[in-house]
């Protein structure tokens, strides 16, 4: 586990997707939870770190793909923390409703590839909490906000704190190898939602920006992700 910037973490030693960790406000807060596995991993790294699995309070989820609820119910079953998502990513998360892909047939070969065979089934697990555009978590890091970015998957939230300028995307975008690009195709059910939420979040003054898949930009991400967006 290493510190991001005070107060917020990352796990390492993960396959794919990271996963966070917000240690001010009232408890422990994680934001996604990886592939599964991943949550023994994120358990033996609070240890570590001198935490308990009861001193997590909530686990945040960006949107309800393979890698980045794969260790939610380990996690969930471990540390009793309160699950929260968006209304429309619930039924993925607790009903196993399939998730939604790009339509094949409007993929380019290589992609379409991507999609063949059935998607992931994940373990159910209770969503306890949903949350909405604009909300904030008041008992989370000073006041994380929700921010509605969808396209990547249908109910996809960010989360943003205002004050420390602090930015979790999830996968609205990605820091891959090194440098910024959009979801992968195959699993964006609508990349041009997806490229309006990007130019959503570019609008903000971020400071530091953490992805769901590559390494955070830790100074001047404002300017990095105008630029992007601005390339769309």
């Amino acid at each position: 586990m290493r510190q991001i910037v005070p107060g917020v973490f990352a796990f390492s030693g993960l396959y794919v997707g990271r996963v966070y960790l917000l240690t001010e406000g009232e408890g422990l807060t994680i934001i996604d939870t990886g592939m599964p596995g991943a949550g023994k991993k994120v358990l033996a790294q609070l240890a570590a770190a001198g935490y308990r699995p009861g001193d997590v309070k909530r686990i945040l989820i960006t949107h309800a793909h393979f890698d980045h609820i794969g260790g939610l119910a380990d996690l969930a079953r471990a540390t009793g923390a309160q699950v929260i998502a968006s209304a429309v990513e619930k039924p993925y998360i607790s009903d196993q409703k399939p998730v939604e892909r790009a339509r094949s047939a409007d993929l380019p070969p290589l992609a379409r590839l991507m999609t063949m065979g059935s998607a992931p089934v994940n373990t159910p697990v209770s969503v306890a909490r949903t949350v909405q555009d604009g909300e904030v978590l008041a008992e989370v890091f000073g006041g994380l906000q929700v921010i509605a970015t969808p396209g990547h998957s249908p109910g996809h939230v960010s989360f943003w704190q205002p004050e420390r300028r602090i930015l979790f995307t999830g996968d609205v975008m990605m820091n891959i190898p090194a440098s910024l690009r959009l979801p992968f195709a195959a699993f964006t059910p609508d990349m041009n939602e997806d490229k309006r939420s990007v130019k959503r979040l570019a609008a903000l003054d971020v400071e530091t920006a953490c992805f769901g898949h590559g390494q955070p930009l830790l100074q001047g991400a404002a300017a990095k992700l105008r630029a992007f967006a601005g390339r769309l």
